[in-house]
């Protein structure tokens, strides 16, 4: 069975998309710990980060770091953090978020609830940065 992502992946589930390559692609997280946390995933599916090819996995970091750069120059923060969890999707991920205190990536802290045009704007904004 096909995880979320493969399915967002595939269109058969929408995202709110901020950078998209052949191999790689980066949307919103629908439940962010701040506003412009970033999912960054291989469009191919495997569960593990670690169990990617090494080009996958060079890949979906140097595509991942441009994600960031055009994060932060679009939300102001003093950096972004990088996490990876990858327990609550069998599909790679790397989530971005960015910060301003330590705090911000406690993942056990309540997620914000934003609306569609909040989400469709941030993401508007961070892929008019994406380079």
């Amino acid at each position: 069975m096909a995880s979320i992502f493969s399915k967002i992946v595939n269109g058969e589930i929408p995202c709110y998309k901020v950078a998209e390559d052949e191999n790689y692609l980066a949307f919103l997280d629908i439940f962010p710990l701040a506003i412009g946390h970033v999912l960054v995933i291989p469009k191919v599916e495997i569960d593990y980060l670690f169990d990617l090819n090494d080009q996958k996995y060079i890949g979906l970091m140097l595509f991942s770091k441009r994600v960031a750069l055009a994060l932060k120059q679009t939300i102001p923060c003093k950096k972004v953090g990088v996490a990876v969890l990858g327990l609550e999707v069998p599909h790679a991920h790397i989530h971005l978020v960015p910060l301003n205190d330590e705090h911000d990536i406690n993942f056990s802290r309540p997620k914000l609830k934003l609306s569609a045009e909040e989400f469709n704007e941030t993401a508007t904004r961070i892929a008019g940065n994406f380079v």
